[in-house]
């Protein structure tokens, strides 16, 4: 049996852990308290959100809110390692061919309904037909409840890695209300499990949230860690104001209009740092910048020419605009510091290179045809970075041309490779920081529009299995090197270098800490 909820079980064993015989974790004697009750919290998060259905959106603006008030079976801890949430435990069978979680008791759901297997069922049904993630599901035979506080699920072949898959809160399998089963892709009611619920959600404008009375903390943490363990909601209201103006998000932190913000300009930092009445908190490594290419529309369908893409650019004219200089190149899907790190492809990287770019523009048929770069102003640092990449790309020859619109906008493009777009802006930082697992599932995701024409392609299908599948740690290791080389040397992605973000909160806020989402539990106001 393994205990603390997989606490050996992290990121260093995302590509190299056989699997365990049972998950549970520990009841601890004190749990957290809130210090002070009460107050709104208000948040100036920089884009706007496209929906707060968790299993159909993929954002990181709909999981800054969403998984304040949803919750999984299982989520990952501090140190993304894989924990149970709204299980009790979960145990591995000795031939790997089924997982059974036993749910803890006395979970409401926010309108007051006892949640019971019928209703992890239901969620899981759900998202089998449309969670974006559903590839997850591959080597499952499928799922039952044998009794009101178990659910069982069974595997086609046993898979090393799938416990770390579920865990994921990249795009994770909330648990919802049987009855929201047939919800529309993007149409969820939101009612979770979380220690907060939905107060009001205005597109555009705001989102607001309130403490949940009925809430039941996991008992067998103390406290908080990652989005798992002994959660608290201290504030009697939390508001996501959308402020996608950084000039805007710094002056409402200054003045206290604002009490936390997701990100502040760097020129700004230098003055903040002696401001008694702020808290800096920078977090390394917050994403990776990049642009991901629609392999089905032309020119960006033609190898040849994503590949002159590749060949020209200069990844620190890019890094420096879409940061003001707060950033580290960065080879590859990870980060050279996570275990699993590689830099298989690095060739493909950095070329500054306009002579062979120009080589494989004439080698690609390339007439002038116009080439859109989707992106958005919410995130300045997607905007900045293709600006430069425009000019950089009209240094060759060409025809780059902007398309800007807003953040949920530009994803709600991106997911129609038909379209007349050929490369979209974004940033990846929960998948990254969660696994080589996660950032491959991006692009095998159904509909991942840097599949050409759709189609998955296998050599990539096969790594990704491979990563999964391999009995042996390093044989799953050797699979994502493998599919990173695939990745770049088809050129299906673009990344240009690792963004350092920099939170804030006002002095008096006490417990926020940053993560790949801002936590709104465990945190309070001093005063």
């Amino acid at each position: 049996m393994v205990h603390h909820a997989l606490a050996r079980f992290g990121l260093a064993a995302a590509l190299t852990c056989t699997g365990m015989a049972a998950v549970v974790a520990p009841a601890l004697a004190a749990p957290f308290k809130c210090p002070r009750v009460g107050g709104d919290f208000v948040f100036g998060q920089e884009a706007n959100v496209n929906s707060l259905d968790q299993m159909t959106s993929s954002t990181i603006s709909t999981r800054n809110v969403a998984m304040n008030m949803f919750e999984a079976l299982m989520t990952r801890d501090e140190n993304t390692a894989p924990i149970p949430d709204l299980a009790s435990s979960v145990t591995e069978a000795p031939d790997g061919m089924s997982y059974t979680f036993k749910l803890r008791e006395g979970v409401k759901f926010h309108n007051g309904k006892l949640m019971s297997s019928a209703d992890v069922v239901a969620s899981f049904d759900r998202y089998n037909k449309v969670g974006l993630a559903r590839s997850m599901f591959g080597n499952v035979a499928g799922w039952e409840a044998p009794d009101a506080g178990t659910f069982i699920i069974k595997m086609k072949k046993r898979q090393p890695t799938f416990l770390l898959q579920l865990s994921s809160f990249s795009i994770p399998v909330v648990i919802v209300p049987s009855e929201l089963a047939d919800a529309a892709p993007q149409q969820l009611k939101t009612v979770g499990t979380g220690p907060f619920q939905l107060v009001d959600f205005t597109p555009g404008s705001a989102v607001k949230i309130r403490r949940y009375d009925g809430f039941t903390p996991n008992a067998n943490f103390e406290d908080r860690t990652g989005f798992g363990g002994y959660k608290q909601a201290c504030f009697d209201t939390v508001t996501f104001r959308i402020v996608t103006e950084p000039g805007a998000r710094l002056a409402g932190l200054q003045t206290g209009e604002l009490q936390g913000v997701e990100d502040l300009p760097t020129k700004a930092l230098a003055d903040l740092k002696n401001n008694k009445n702020v808290t800096l908190l920078p977090l390394q490594n917050w994403w990776i910048q990049i642009a991901l290419p629609n392999a089905s529309f032309a020119p960006t369908d033609n190898l040849a020419f994503r590949r002159a893409v590749q060949a020209v650019m200069d990844m620190d004219e890019v890094m420096d605009a879409a940061s003001d200089g707060n950033y580290r190149l960065n080879v590859g899907f990870r980060y050279p510091n996570n275990p699993d790190y590689t830099d298989a492809g690095k060739e493909t990287y950095n070329q500054k290179n306009p002579v062979l770019a120009k080589k494989l523009l004439a080698e690609a048929g390339y007439k002038g045809e116009p080439v859109v770069l989707l992106t958005n102003k919410d995130y300045p640092s997607m905007y900045n970075a293709a600006l430069v990449m425009a000019e950089q790309l009209k240094a060759v020859g060409i025809n780059a041309q902007l398309k800007v619109v807003d953040w949920p906008t530009s994803v709600q493009l991106s997911l129609n490779t038909d379209k007349d777009w050929n490369f979209f802006f974004t940033g990846w930082g929960t998948q990254p920081a969660l696994g080589g697992l996660d950032v491959v599932q991006f692009m095998v995701n159904p509909g991942a529009a840097y599949k050409p024409k759709g189609q998955d392609d296998p050599d990539l299908l096969a790594a990704w299995q491979d990563m999964n599948n391999n009995p042996d740690p390093a044989g799953r290791q050797a699979a994502f090197a493998r599919a990173q080389k695939i990745s770049f040397e088809r050129a299906y992605a673009l990344p240009f270098g690792a963004l350092t973000k920099v939170q804030a909160t006002r002095s008096n806020v006490q417990g926020f800490k940053p993560f790949r989402i801002p936590r709104m539990f465990n945190v309070w106001f001093a005063n």
